[in-house]
Order: structure tokens, then sequence, then C-alpha cells
């Protein structure tokens, strides 16, 4: 389904309360798609619609809850946008059975797995699924993340999920290492600068940076001035082999891709 000979821009549509970034931005229909439109326009291959927020220290919400959020949206979506590939941000196999029913394209699953029963909906369904690495949850992840070696630990938690996925009968799945998903600053950095080593797994990876606190936090800065360094370590990932930019600000992320693939074409 996904032809990542270039890299693709997804972008963000969080159709919740409480997002870090954008939270209550778009809770009707009206906003949804106005937000859809700009950024289908501005280059974005494949939009991220997420109704549980992943912040830190974020409020659970049952099943039932991100199902009344969620699947509207992706319906009006799947509607008015025929050619867009629609991904459904969920860790639950529930949810992710009735998104990609109502029309969702692709599962993003911010817990790499640990409903038990996801990578076989993900299999029946021969969905692309988006395995992220995240060490606690949204709840406790980052009150003391600790590693004794972070780039070989999630090299080696991809191993094993690749593992059962493929077992499973799952073919194309891509790589998130979860930046800011119980990790440091320092964590983060060293992913970034290490993204290669997930990529030789033989599965494109996605790079989640945008807005983050791994670039407020250096900076001194809010989420909504991050803009600039998001596009910085946007360039960084793509250089360290990163596929797809999962981005807030489609334009830049777009530009910043044609920019690179410019770069590699003069280099090769």
């Amino acid at each position: 389904m996904l032809n990542l000979d270039e890299a693709l821009v997804m972008g963000i549509l969080n159709v919740t309360p409480d997002s870090f970034f954008d939270g209550g931005s778009y809770q009707d229909k009206p906003s949804i798609l106005r937000q859809a439109a700009k950024m289908i326009e501005e280059g974005a291959r494949i939009i991220d619609v997420g109704a549980y927020s992943t912040r830190p220290h974020a409020e659970d919400i049952s099943e039932d809850e991100e199902l009344k959020r969620l699947i509207p949206a992706i319906k009006l979506l799947r509607n008015h946008f025929k050619e867009i590939l629609i991904s459904a941000d969920t860790f639950r196999s529930r949810v992710a059975e009735a998104c990609i029913r109502a029309g969702a394209d692709i599962i993003n699953d911010v817990s790499g797995g640990r409903d038990p029963e996801m990578f076989g909906t993900v299999a029946e369904h021969q969905v692309p699924y988006i395995l992220m690495h995240m060490q606690g949850t949204p709840q406790t992840m980052q009150d003391n993340p600790i590693y004794s070696n972070v780039v070989a630990e999630i090299k080696s938690f991809f191993k094993e999920k690749l593992d059962a996925l493929y077992t499973a009968g799952a073919e194309e799945v891509i790589l998130d290492p979860g930046f800011g998903f119980g990790k440091t600053v320092a964590h983060n950095y060293e992913l970034l600068n290490n993204l290669q080593e997930f990529a030789d797994l033989g599965c494109p990876v996605l790079a989640g940076i945008s807005r983050k606190s791994m670039i407020n936090k250096v900076l001194n800065i809010s989420a909504q001035d991050a803009l600039n360094g998001t596009t910085v370590l946007n360039t960084v990932a793509l250089l360290n082999g990163a596929k797809i930019l999962r981005v807030h600000d489609v334009r830049e992320a777009k530009e910043t891709i044609q920019l690179i693939n410019k770069l590699k074409s003069i280099s090769s």
C-alpha cells in the first residue's frame, strides 16, 4: 500500500480535547475537514487521526469514548477524501478493527502491540502497521525512564515484535522508536543519531518529533515556538534514514523532504 521510494509526510489530526499541542482544535466536522484539506493541499500523503491523548500524564479514557471520537472522524475523512491514506492512532485491537471497517488504511500503535489481539487484527486485514516503542504508559512513561543502552534495547524490542508480527501474518510494518515516549532528552537524541540502526532491520522508519519536549527543553521554548526546531530535527531524521515524518506542520515537512531529495540527487 505504501510507496516509500521517497519519504512521506503524515499529518497529525487529533480529535482530542487534551493533546499537548492542538488539543481541542478539531472537535467538529467543519474544523476536521478544514484541517485535513489544508494538510492534503500542503503535501500530506497520510492523515493520522487520534482520539486518545498520549501526552505525558494524559487522562485514560474508555474504549467506548475513544470509538465515539474516532469512528465519526474516520468516516468523515473517508467520505470526503478518497485518495488520502488514513491512519488510526490507537493501541486497542477492538478500536483498530472498528477503524479499519470505517475506512482506515493504517494502524498506528503507540504501545507496540501490548493488546494481545492487535497483531492478529492487522494481519487479518492486511493493513500497514506502525510499531512504536514506549516504556511504561502515557500516564507513567516520563516518571523516570531508564535504559542500559537505549538503541540496543529498542532494536531488540523491534526484532522480537517483528518476529511475532510476521508469524501472525502481517506484511507491512513501519518502525517508530517513540521519541518522547518513556525517554529522556538524552535518550531521544541518541535515538535520532542512530536512526539508521532501525532502518537496517528492513522496515521503513517513522520519525515523530514534531514540537516535542526534546526540542522545547533544549531551547527553553514552548511547543508553539518549536516549528524551527522541528524542521531541523526532521532534516537530521531524513539524513539518518527516516521514510515518514509525522508532523503538525505539513508544508514545512514537505519542503524539508524536497530539499533533502535534491541534496541526495546531487550527492549520488
